[in-house]
């Protein structure tokens, strides 16, 4: 089985929506890697692999190896365009990595101890806000996910991007924006049987 963060592709040399529209009828998906000091390059990639590979939470949130023709080339996912009716992906953006340069990136967020919680023994329920958060950081340092330790979150409290214990070389780009944009990822909520006991 193939590595979950390595993508086989093929070049691609005709673009536009004909050409596309080929190489999904082929069972392929159509793609771009773009960004870098290279010129954008159009590929595409086996459908059957690329929807195995974005079963895994991970793939949006790390550093890929793209094989071009047998050439490696390091990049993330950047977008992923899915048929609205159909189990089908219909294009992928990919965009080069520089390890010696900062990337932005979205991060999948982790909720943990929200049923050991202050609030969460008393019978509250998490309300969750987010469910990733956009951060900036070099390639190696960028994590799979973030997690979010819901451990002291009492009944009517909330917790904000500025609890979240960042790794180290990690920063959120909201935060950065100054402290109007500290935003709340998770609220506990009272449940109804909570409620009436308060009663």
């Amino acid at each position: 089985m193939s590595n979950v963060f390595e993508f086989v592709a093929v070049s691609r040399g005709q673009s536009g929506k004909s050409a596309a529209r080929r190489a999904r009828r082929a069972g392929e998906v159509p793609a771009v890697i773009y960004g870098g000091h290279s010129e954008p390059k159009m590929i595409s990639l086996s459908h059957n692999e690329v929807i195995k590979h974005l079963s895994h939470e991970a793939v949006y949130s790390h550093v890929l190896e793209i094989s071009v023709d047998g050439n490696n080339e390091k990049a993330i996912l950047k977008a992923v365009q899915r048929h609205p009716a159909k189990f089908q992906v219909l294009h992928l953006d990919f965009l080069r990595v520089e390890m010696s340069e900062l990337l932005k990136v979205h991060v999948p967020l982790h909720f943990i101890n929200e049923s050991n919680s202050v609030g969460g023994k008393k019978g509250g329920i998490v309300a969750h806000s987010m469910i990733d958060v956009e951060v900036s950081c070099f390639p190696a340092a960028l994590p799979d996910f973030i997690e979010v330790d819901l451990i002291n979150l009492d009944i009517g409290e909330s917790a904000h991007l500025s609890d979240i214990a960042l790794p180290d070389g990690v920063e959120i780009l909201a935060l950065a924006q100054g402290p109007e944009h500290d935003h709340p990822v998770a609220s506990m909520m009272p449940s109804k049987a909570s409620k009436e006991e308060s009663v």
